[in-house]
């Protein structure tokens, strides 16, 4: 008997955990204007889920109406978008970046190309550079020591120390 390939991820302080049995499906990054802000960012990188395979597994997201079609989830606490679900016909899309491992889901397509800002091809030719190069080290070290971001695994409790 083999077992069922899962997925799990959440949002960035751990409030709301989710799991998707199955591999998601039509892996794409959206460039419409719509997901362009729900994500705060050039583009929102989504696939879907069939929504019997997709359960919460810790919290519960917060829903804004972004149409009257469409609901997104996102964390209540933190911000994190998590999830997009189309009403009619329902459909659940979650963010890829809220994997626990991004990088297990790569994009196939590209889609509301129409929005998609005039530079974006070029941006993999600018200069590239380390998180760390040019930063106080001892700005480095107090984010590392004071890092409050879940890791990427499921915990059975977060934060799994209580905080002062």
């Amino acid at each position: 008997m083999t077992e069922s390939l899962t997925f799990s991820g959440g949002c960035q302080c751990g409030a709301v955990r989710y799991r998707i049995t199955g591999k998601p499906k039509a892996p794409h990054i959206c460039h419409c204007r719509m997901c362009q802000k729900a994500a705060g960012n050039y583009f929102m990188p989504l696939a879907f889920a069939r929504e019997e395979d997709f359960v919460f597994t810790r919290g519960e997201p917060r829903w804004y109406h972004s149409s009257d079609v469409v609901l997104r989830g996102f964390c209540g606490a933190c911000g994190t978008p998590l999830i997009y679900r189309q009403l009619d016909p329902a459909e659940i899309c979650i963010t890829l970046g809220s994997l626990d491992d991004p990088s297990a889901v790569t994009p196939e397509t590209q889609e509301g190309v129409e929005s998609r800002l005039p530079f974006f091809h070029l941006l993999a030719s600018r200069p590239e550079n380390l998180t760390t190069e040019g930063m106080d080290p001892g700005l480095l070290e107090a984010i590392a020591r004071s890092n409050h971001q879940h890791p990427d695994h499921d915990t059975e409790e977060w934060p799994e120390e209580p905080r002062s």
